[in-house]
């Protein structure tokens, strides 16, 4: 069995056995995944769960407590805190999301062509890869947004280039080893085009590396958007965002702990279980720790 990125070139449906297995014998990433359903299903039942207007100010309202005012109180402006949680976590999946898919798919493509073509295609591509990759993540999302303007396509393109040379990189090794394995010169020497060994023989097996980053990433772009969030660059006020409810209610937290402590915990809860779970199918997949 070849490996590639530390990870097992493996048939397709024997991964997805290995992801399915990760979740039904490890506790920790059955919980883990448990968590985010939850969390996916509250956020996406927002809009119909009767919580409030996340963006109407009620001044006479203004920093109750949890059980005064809702479930979590209200903050600064009298907007319901818990409303403002779900709706703030709609939006940092939908960005996450966007911005790993898109840097997974721009990654992969160019991975792909660095890694079987080589020659001067893998230098170029390679080296403009590594010159983002030099830059710390965050102050070059902070430039692309600044350059572009604040909102969430610009957060989602700068999140989406940060992440990208992640991708190319895992995809350039992966298929630096599969282009040499005989199934591939095979295809070469029946007169097969580039893009369909690629799409056809290449692709299916580096996957396992993509799978497993995609889960990865999600927790970083999540975290990414609330640090450009609380910095001002991201949602635009009053929409809300657990990045923003952070920066917003910093002079309120020590007579209004709340304001702060909920969101940081749903953010932190968020995180946590994508790693924790992005963890487990790391370990599945891979030939030295999986085990059976």
């Amino acid at each position: 069995m070849s490996e590639a990125a530390g990870l097992p070139m493996e048939p397709l449906v024997q991964r997805k056995r290995s992801i399915r297995k990760a979740i039904g014998s490890n506790r920790i990433a059955a919980g883990a995944a448990l968590v985010l359903v939850l969390i996916i299903l509250l956020a996406a039942l927002a809009p119909w769960l009767d919580l409030g207007d996340p963006e109407k100010m009620n001044t006479p309202n203004r920093l109750l407590a949890p059980g005064e005012a809702g479930l979590m109180g209200s903050d600064k402006f009298g907007r319901d805190v818990f409303s403002r949680i779900l709706f703030g976590t709609r939006i940092s999946m939908v960005v996450g999301v966007a911005a790993v898919l898109v840097a997974a798919a721009v990654g992969t493509l160019i991975g792909l062509i660095a890694g079987y073509l080589g020659s001067w295609q893998e230098y170029i591509t390679m080296r403009v890869m590594d010159v983002l990759f030099s830059f710390p993540s965050i102050v070059l999302a902070i430039l692309i947004v600044s350059i572009i303007g604040a909102g969430f396509p610009s957060i989602v393109l700068a999140i989406a280039l940060v992440q990208t040379p992640i991708f190319a990189r895992i995809v350039r090794g992966s298929t630096l080893t599969v282009k040499n394995i005989e199934y591939v010169h095979a295809a070469e020497a029946s007169g097969a085009t580039t893009w369909l060994i690629l799409r056809r023989h290449v692709l299916p097996n580096v996957a396992a590396p993509i799978l497993v980053q995609l889960a990865l990433s999600m927790s970083g772009a999540i975290t990414m958007e609330a640090a450009l969030s609380y910095l001002g660059l991201g949602a635009i006020p009053p929409t809300p965002s657990l990045g923003s409810m952070l920066s917003e209610n910093r002079s309120s937290m020590e007579i209004a702990p709340w304001t702060v402590l909920y969101p940081g915990l749903a953010l932190a809860l968020i995180v946590l279980s994508i790693n924790m779970f992005g963890d487990a199918v790391r370990d599945y997949m891979d030939p030295r720790i999986r085990k059976g």
